[in-house]
């Protein structure tokens, strides 16, 4: 399913020898995974240069293999250390893995004269009032909004509210901070919790003057979907449509399951794409991967985000293109402007779905049910036993304080199942669900 302008090229396209093709990865602290861009690396030959402000970091086996940051939110700064170290080795791409990452990654490579996606469009697809205004602008479907302040008057504020609505910081992912309110006492609590988060520092530090910034805006009923695709010279390439049963209605928005193919009819399909094309265009955004969610009604299709990044997580393991090429790797083969083989084309473009033999895909995100301490998940290998799971993955140790959201910043793991159907997949996934145990101690001290 294509998108869009046709693409006279991607302009970072031209042969070269693999020592040649030296990418910068750029991995935040909060990173769940590095193993599936390494490994997609790995196969395809490329040198990778990995940048990340944490200690531990994946290490390459050549020179030039990491580069500490100080502190991925000083941008300008990052930025300069980028520069400087790929004056010593030269790069080919830079490759974000969230919505910050991949913002230092446009300003590096326009810093670097390497092709990339616009950093402008980059800043307005991890900023929720710069999307926000720049759909409405080009009137593309999205929720109407209004912005106040943390320093604002809630009382007022949720007077002059239609309700429901939600709130939500405007840098923020995951679902982080997100809160839907029916009435004012609830526009309140909600004003609250948020103005609370926002002053966290770390937070703050992050977000510098978006910290003092929340948005209002209509609540959208319906079901939610999630489209991951790349985007050459403006058109747009659907990799995969992702359905999720789960209704998402709040007060607050953790994410649990994602299946593909979606079940939607053709049609409906179509129009989602186009709306996701549409809100590229809106922002200014024709290169490299994206990642958006819309709200499907008898109104219409409608944009909640769209991000230029492929699916966060390790949620791209679900998908697996042609003859069992990863996301990663196209989205490698992209930035380095190689063009993708037959097979991987004939399993990924012309259709939703990002399916290999036609087989569904799914995976299920474990949300951290309430705050403590977590000792353990118990009844991993049983649910790894229920028929057409593939993994089960949890990715906080035990002893870790954790919290839920919509204050709370992680999952507590993954499943994943492939199966012949989008329904067999789903009822595996359910069914794994039960049998685990989270163990969390309220209170207690690590």
């Amino acid at each position: 399913m294509n998108i869009g302008d046709r693409p006279e090229g991607h302009p970072a396209q031209r042969s070269s020898s693999p020592e040649d093709d030296r990418i910068l990865l750029i991995i935040p602290t909060s990173a769940y995974s590095t193993g599936e861009f390494m490994a997609a690396a790995t196969s395809l030959g490329i040198q990778v240069v990995v940048a990340s402000d944490r200690r531990q970091v994946v290490e390459s086996v050549f020179a030039g293999g990491t580069l500490a940051v100080e502190n991925f939110y000083d941008t300008e700064r990052t930025v300069e250390q980028i520069v400087e170290h790929a004056r010593r080795w030269p790069l080919r791409a830079c490759i974000g893995i969230d919505d910050h990452g991949s913002l230092l990654a446009a300003l590096a490579c326009d810093a670097l004269g390497i092709p990339h996606a616009s950093a402008t469009a980059v800043r307005a697809a991890g900023n929720k009032l710069l999307l926000r205004r720049a759909l409405s602008a080009a009137v593309v479907p999205s929720p109407a909004f209004r912005l106040i302040w943390v320093d604002s008057d809630p009382q007022r504020e949720g007077l002059s509210t239609r309700y429901p609505c939600v709130l939500k910081p405007v840098f923020l992912t995951a679902s982080r901070g997100v809160i839907r309110a029916d009435d004012e006492k609830a526009f309140g609590r909600a004003f609250s919790r948020i103005k609370s988060l926002l002053a966290d520092s770390k937070v703050a530090d992050r977000g510098g003057e978006a910290a003092r910034q929340i948005l209002v805006e209509e609540y959208i009923p319906g079901i939610e979907v999630a489209l991951d695709g790349l985007l050459t010279a403006g058109e747009l390439r659907v990799l995969a449509l992702f359905d999720k049963p789960d209704p998402l209605e709040g007060p607050y928005f953790a994410e649990t399951l994602y299946i593909t193919p979606s079940s939607l009819p053709t049609e409906r399909q179509v129009e989602i794409a186009e709306t996701v094309a549409a809100a590229a265009r809106a922002i200014g955004l024709r290169e490299g991967p994206v990642h958006a969610e819309l709200r499907i009604n008898n109104s219409g299709v409608f944009v909640i985000e769209c991000a230029a990044r492929s699916i966060g997580g390790v949620c791209s393991r679900v998908l697996r293109f042609g003859t069992g090429i990863s996301l990663e790797e196209l989205v490698l083969r992209h930035a380095l402007g190689t063009p993708m083989s037959v097979a991987a084309e004939e399993g990924a473009g012309g259709r939703a779905g990002g399916r290999a033999g036609g087989r569904a895909g799914g995976v299920m995100m474990l949300s951290v049910p309430r705050q403590g301490v977590l000792r353990g998940v118990r009844g991993q290998d049983g649910a790894r036993m229920v028929a057409h799971i593939e993994d089960v993955v949890i990715s906080i140790p035990p002893d870790t304080q954790v919290e839920p959201l919509p204050e709370g910043d992680r999952y507590l793991g993954f499943m994943f199942a492939r199966g012949g159907s989008a329904e067999i997949v789903e009822k595996a996934l359910r069914q794994a669900f039960r049998q685990l145990e989270v163990v969390i101690e309220a209170g207690a001290e690590n």
